[in-house]
């Protein structure tokens, strides 16, 4: 029998987080002392305007005219046809100006900023993504943005780093341990402490100390707000289950957050990467324990000493070492089953949507998608939507080089073409 969820989750967005930033065992705010008034100040700047009519009138006007919203959605029915009778659904946030998600939180964290007068952004990125969309919301408010990125994640994102650079933004390379996300992020709060007085740390996921986990769920609910009614308008019912990618958890608590007290499964999805041995995977709640990291306390993979482990996905976006806490919570609860794909899974269905449906995903995109053709192909539900939260221009030069066009993988790994 399924759990009552309206019952069980009406009031859970005004429940969580509490006052002091948990939801449940996780959250909160970690900070060495010089930025506890920073963060402080950003949480009450961001209380103050968050109900504000003039801050959400001039949100969506943003959202209506610059961005593009609403995105569409689309059925995938070539895609669907080729696993049955499960219809599979795309929430196309790769149709989102700059391509992906990212642009929903870097708006409005932009927009805060101004309130709060301040003359700098500061950012990491792992995939570029909201390295590009942070980027993009400096020019549009005229402020400067320094973004911290990994040079591992900069030579397989090249792409994304040009359309920084072209967009003004200072892309500081990173170039200390495993030289990808977590030691981006590493930087990043190293370089925000030296100018919190005139710069906002803008961070990229659903991540980080209080009030952040908070803001980039308020700022990217408009994903699940749209997904919902447009479903409803397109079939007249809502989905069984909904499916996203998790790394930090930025696109999946967005659509997460309007099915919550609805009776529809969920399903957020991790990165298995090469297998389950430590440092082949960034499957965080899959096989993490609890820690506290980057200011915050969540699940996150430790290695023997304790420390955040390394990780590794195909995909950059996904390759963090823990997850934001709100998931962690949402887990315990038992409202979002977690789970995980493989690189190859994820390559699978990367291929399969450019050749049946003429879309490029994002490789953190196809993770999601991975797993809705799984859950197709066990005929779990009639009806999947799946957040498609970026496109892949930014991944093809990395795949073509290393996997090919698709024809050669793909019967590598079910014996057949692209049947």
């Amino acid at each position: 029998m399924k759990k009552n969820y309206d019952a069980d989750f009406k009031t859970y967005l005004k429940d969580y987080p509490t006052a002091d930033g948990r939801f449940g065992q996780y959250g909160g705010a970690y900070l060495p002392d010089e930025l506890v008034p920073a963060f402080k100040e950003i949480s009450e700047a961001y209380r103050t305007i968050c109900h504000s009519a003039k801050f959400i009138s001039e949100l969506r006007r943003i959202r209506r005219d610059f961005q593009g919203r609403p995105t569409p959605l689309y059925h995938a029915e070539r895609l669907s046809r080729l696993f049955g009778t499960t219809q599979i659904y795309l929430k196309r946030e790769d149709l989102n100006h700059t391509g992906a998600h990212k642009l929903n939180h870097c708006m409005g964290e932009g927009l805060l900023a101004k309130y709060m007068g301040k003359k700098k952004l500061i950012c990491e990125t792992g995939a570029g993504q909201h390295g590009v969309a942070l980027a993009t919301a400096a020019a549009y408010f005229g402020v400067e943005c320094d973004v911290y990125m990994g040079e591992v994640d900069i030579e397989k994102q090249a792409p994304n780093v040009s359309r920084m650079k072209l967009l003004g933004a200072k892309v500081i390379p990173v170039g200390h341990g495993l030289k990808t996300l977590k030691e981006a992020v590493d930087a990043a709060f190293e370089g925000y402490m030296k100018e919190y007085k005139d710069a906002i740390y803008c961070i990229g996921s659903a991540v980080g100390p209080h009030p952040f986990p908070m803001m980039i769920r308020d700022f990217q609910m408009v994903v699940g707000v749209e997904a919902k009614e447009q479903f409803l308008n397109m079939t007249g019912i809502l989905p069984d289950a909904v499916i996203a990618s998790v790394g930090g958890g930025s696109n999946a608590i967005g659509v997460f957050s309007a099915f919550l007290d609805e009776p529809v499964e969920i399903y957020g999805v991790e990165a298995m990467g090469r297998g389950a041995g430590l440092g082949d995977n960034a499957a965080s709640i899959t096989f993490g324990k609890k820690g506290i990291m980057h200011a915050f306390e969540s699940i996150m993979l430790k290695d023997k000493n304790g420390e955040p482990a390394p990780v590794y996905s195909i995909a950059s976006g996904l390759d963090y070492p823990s997850v934001g806490p709100e998931h962690a919570h949402l887990k315990d609860l038992g409202r979002v089953v977690y789970d995980s794909v493989t690189d190859d899974e994820a390559l699978t269905a990367f291929y399969k949507l450019c050749r049946h449906e003429g879309i490029i995903p994002a490789l953190e995109s196809s993770h999601a998608l991975a797993y809705a053709i799984r859950v197709a192909e066990e005929k779990r539900h009639d009806a999947v939507l799946v957040n498609l939260s970026g496109r892949g221009d930014k991944d093809m030069d990395y795949i073509i080089e290393n996997y090919g066009y698709g024809e050669k993988f793909l019967k590598n790994q079910n014996g057949n073409r692209l049947s």
